[in-house]
Protein backbone atom coordinates (compact mmCIF):
# COMPACT_ATOMS: atom_id res chain seq x y z
CA UNK A 1 0.00 0.00 0.00
CA UNK A 2 1.31 3.44 -1.10
CA UNK A 3 -0.09 6.80 0.38
CA UNK A 4 -1.45 8.36 -3.01
CA UNK A 5 -2.22 12.00 -2.89
CA UNK A 6 -6.07 11.14 -2.84
CA UNK A 7 -5.48 8.48 -0.06
CA UNK A 8 -3.49 11.07 1.97
CA UNK A 9 -6.31 13.42 1.37
CA UNK A 10 -9.25 11.22 2.19
CA UNK A 11 -6.97 10.74 5.43
CA UNK A 12 -6.91 14.59 6.44
CA UNK A 13 -10.63 14.47 5.52
CA UNK A 14 -11.86 11.80 8.07
CA UNK A 15 -8.79 12.60 10.75
CA UNK A 16 -10.01 16.64 10.75
CA UNK A 17 -13.86 15.20 11.17
CA UNK A 18 -13.05 13.20 14.20
CA UNK A 19 -12.62 9.84 13.03
CA UNK A 20 -10.59 7.68 14.65
CA UNK A 21 -7.46 6.26 12.93
CA UNK A 22 -9.27 2.74 12.90
CA UNK A 23 -12.49 3.83 11.29
CA UNK A 24 -9.80 5.76 8.59
CA UNK A 25 -7.69 2.23 8.10
CA UNK A 26 -11.41 0.72 7.55
CA UNK A 27 -12.38 3.00 5.09
CA UNK A 28 -9.30 3.28 3.15
CA UNK A 29 -8.25 -0.63 3.32
CA UNK A 30 -4.92 -2.20 2.95
CA UNK A 31 -3.59 -0.34 5.62
CA UNK A 32 -3.46 -0.67 9.84
CA UNK A 33 -4.18 1.17 12.45
CA UNK A 34 -0.92 2.17 13.54
CA UNK A 35 0.15 2.78 9.63
CA UNK A 36 -2.69 5.32 9.94
CA UNK A 37 -1.83 7.32 13.36
CA UNK A 38 1.96 7.11 12.30
CA UNK A 39 0.88 8.86 8.58
CA UNK A 40 -1.26 11.03 10.66
CA UNK A 41 2.19 12.11 12.64
CA UNK A 42 4.25 12.52 9.79
CA UNK A 43 1.59 14.96 8.30
CA UNK A 44 1.37 17.18 11.63
CA UNK A 45 -2.32 16.41 12.11
CA UNK A 46 -1.78 14.74 15.49
CA UNK A 47 -3.49 17.80 17.19
CA UNK A 48 -6.66 17.67 16.03
CA UNK A 49 -7.86 20.74 17.90
CA UNK A 50 -5.10 23.29 16.14
CA UNK A 51 -6.09 21.94 12.67
CA UNK A 52 -7.57 23.86 9.71
CA UNK A 53 -9.80 21.18 8.77
CA UNK A 54 -11.58 21.45 12.66
CA UNK A 55 -11.88 24.99 12.27
CA UNK A 56 -13.46 25.36 8.35
CA UNK A 57 -15.96 22.68 9.65
CA UNK A 58 -19.72 23.85 10.25
CA UNK A 59 -20.50 24.96 13.81
CA UNK A 60 -23.03 22.02 15.29
CA UNK A 61 -25.79 22.75 17.49
CA UNK A 62 -23.99 22.78 21.15
CA UNK A 63 -25.49 19.80 22.67
CA UNK A 64 -27.46 21.26 26.20
CA UNK A 65 -25.59 20.95 29.41
CA UNK A 66 -26.32 18.56 31.97
CA UNK A 67 -26.15 19.59 35.25
CA UNK A 68 -22.98 17.00 36.83
CA UNK A 69 -24.50 15.27 39.87
CA UNK A 70 -22.92 16.22 42.82
CA UNK A 71 -19.88 14.02 43.82
CA UNK A 72 -19.51 13.29 47.34
CA UNK A 73 -16.71 13.54 49.56
CA UNK A 74 -14.90 10.05 50.21
CA UNK A 75 -15.04 8.97 53.37
CA UNK A 76 -11.66 7.69 54.22
CA UNK A 77 -11.63 4.69 56.97
CA UNK A 78 -10.18 5.39 60.38
CA UNK A 79 -7.04 4.52 59.93
CA UNK A 80 -4.09 5.81 62.53
CA UNK A 81 -3.44 9.42 63.07
CA UNK A 82 -1.01 11.03 60.01
CA UNK A 83 2.14 11.90 61.17
CA UNK A 84 3.40 15.07 60.85
CA UNK A 85 5.83 16.03 57.82
CA UNK A 86 9.54 17.07 59.32
CA UNK A 87 9.72 20.22 57.81
CA UNK A 88 12.85 20.27 54.81
CA UNK A 89 16.48 20.82 55.94
CA UNK A 90 17.89 23.60 53.86
CA UNK A 91 20.41 21.80 51.45
CA UNK A 92 23.99 23.34 51.36
CA UNK A 93 26.25 23.08 48.54
CA UNK A 94 28.46 20.24 50.20
CA UNK A 95 25.40 18.18 51.61
CA UNK A 96 25.37 14.62 50.21
CA UNK A 97 22.76 11.68 51.25
CA UNK A 98 24.24 9.78 54.03
CA UNK A 99 25.49 6.66 51.66
CA UNK A 100 28.12 3.77 52.70
CA UNK A 101 31.77 4.94 52.48
CA UNK A 102 32.93 3.00 49.35
CA UNK A 103 36.63 1.38 49.36
CA UNK A 104 39.33 3.53 48.06
CA UNK A 105 39.99 2.96 44.31
CA UNK A 106 43.91 1.61 43.47
CA UNK A 107 45.36 2.91 40.25
CA UNK A 108 46.41 0.43 37.90
CA UNK A 109 50.25 -0.46 38.28
CA UNK A 110 50.48 0.12 42.11
CA UNK A 111 50.67 -2.69 44.14
CA UNK A 112 47.36 -3.97 45.75
CA UNK A 113 47.30 -3.69 49.69
CA UNK A 114 47.09 -6.99 51.88
CA UNK A 115 43.73 -9.03 51.51
CA UNK A 116 42.50 -10.09 54.32
CA UNK A 117 42.08 -13.99 52.87
CA UNK A 118 45.73 -13.99 52.47
CA UNK A 119 45.94 -13.57 56.52
CA UNK A 120 43.53 -16.85 57.27
CA UNK A 121 45.39 -19.54 55.25
CA UNK A 122 46.97 -21.77 57.62
CA UNK A 123 50.81 -22.24 57.67
CA UNK A 124 50.60 -25.37 56.15
CA UNK A 125 48.84 -24.32 53.12
CA UNK A 126 50.50 -21.21 52.53
CA UNK A 127 54.14 -23.48 52.84
CA UNK A 128 52.61 -25.70 50.15
CA UNK A 129 51.44 -23.10 48.29
CA UNK A 130 54.83 -21.29 48.29
CA UNK A 131 56.75 -24.89 47.62
CA UNK A 132 53.73 -25.42 44.61
CA UNK A 133 54.72 -21.90 43.15
CA UNK A 134 58.93 -22.36 43.07
CA UNK A 135 57.73 -25.45 40.65
CA UNK A 136 54.98 -23.45 38.57
CA UNK A 137 54.84 -23.43 34.81
CA UNK A 138 54.24 -19.49 35.16
CA UNK A 139 51.91 -19.28 32.31
CA UNK A 140 50.29 -16.22 30.04
CA UNK A 141 46.75 -15.96 29.89
CA UNK A 142 46.87 -17.00 26.29
CA UNK A 143 48.42 -20.16 27.44
CA UNK A 144 46.01 -21.53 29.96
CA UNK A 145 44.12 -24.70 29.55
CA UNK A 146 41.44 -26.53 30.43
CA UNK A 147 44.51 -29.09 31.95
CA UNK A 148 46.36 -26.14 33.95
CA UNK A 149 45.93 -24.51 36.75
CA UNK A 150 44.46 -20.99 36.65
CA UNK A 151 45.78 -19.64 39.77
CA UNK A 152 47.04 -16.06 39.35
CA UNK A 153 50.04 -14.99 40.94
CA UNK A 154 50.83 -11.41 41.59
CA UNK A 155 49.53 -8.13 40.52
CA UNK A 156 47.52 -7.90 37.27
CA UNK A 157 48.68 -4.93 36.24
CA UNK A 158 52.33 -5.62 36.39
CA UNK A 159 54.91 -7.40 34.31
CA UNK A 160 55.25 -10.22 37.19
CA UNK A 161 51.71 -11.32 36.78
CA UNK A 162 51.46 -14.93 35.85
CA UNK A 163 49.12 -18.45 36.54
CA UNK A 164 50.32 -21.51 38.54
CA UNK A 165 50.08 -23.58 35.25
CA UNK A 166 50.42 -27.05 36.78
CA UNK A 167 48.19 -29.71 35.57
CA UNK A 168 44.67 -29.64 37.84
CA UNK A 169 42.94 -31.60 39.77
CA UNK A 170 39.92 -33.37 38.33
CA UNK A 171 36.92 -31.17 37.88
CA UNK A 172 38.43 -28.15 39.65
CA UNK A 173 40.51 -25.23 38.18
CA UNK A 174 43.38 -25.34 39.99
CA UNK A 175 46.31 -27.63 40.83
CA UNK A 176 46.22 -29.79 44.33
CA UNK A 177 47.86 -27.16 46.36
CA UNK A 178 45.58 -24.12 44.97
CA UNK A 179 42.83 -26.33 45.63
CA UNK A 180 43.54 -26.81 49.20
CA UNK A 181 43.53 -23.09 49.24
CA UNK A 182 40.30 -21.77 47.87
CA UNK A 183 38.21 -24.58 48.56
CA UNK A 184 38.08 -24.78 52.43
CA UNK A 185 36.04 -26.96 54.58
CA UNK A 186 33.13 -25.06 56.21
CA UNK A 187 34.05 -26.55 59.27
CA UNK A 188 37.99 -24.70 58.59
CA UNK A 189 35.47 -21.39 58.27
CA UNK A 190 33.51 -21.42 60.94
CA UNK A 191 36.64 -21.95 63.05
CA UNK A 192 38.30 -19.08 61.69
CA UNK A 193 35.70 -16.81 61.91
CA UNK A 194 35.43 -16.97 65.68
Amino acid sequence: MSWTDERVELLKKMWGEGQSASQIAKELGGVTRNAVIGKVHRLGLSNRNSTGAAKSAEPKEKPAVVAKPAVKPKVQPKTEPARPIPPAQPKSADSRPNLPVRKQIIPAGQPLPPQPSANEISPEALAKVNEIEKKAKRLSLMDLTERTCKWPVGDPATEDFWFCGLTVQQGKPYCEAHVGVAFQPMSARRDRKR
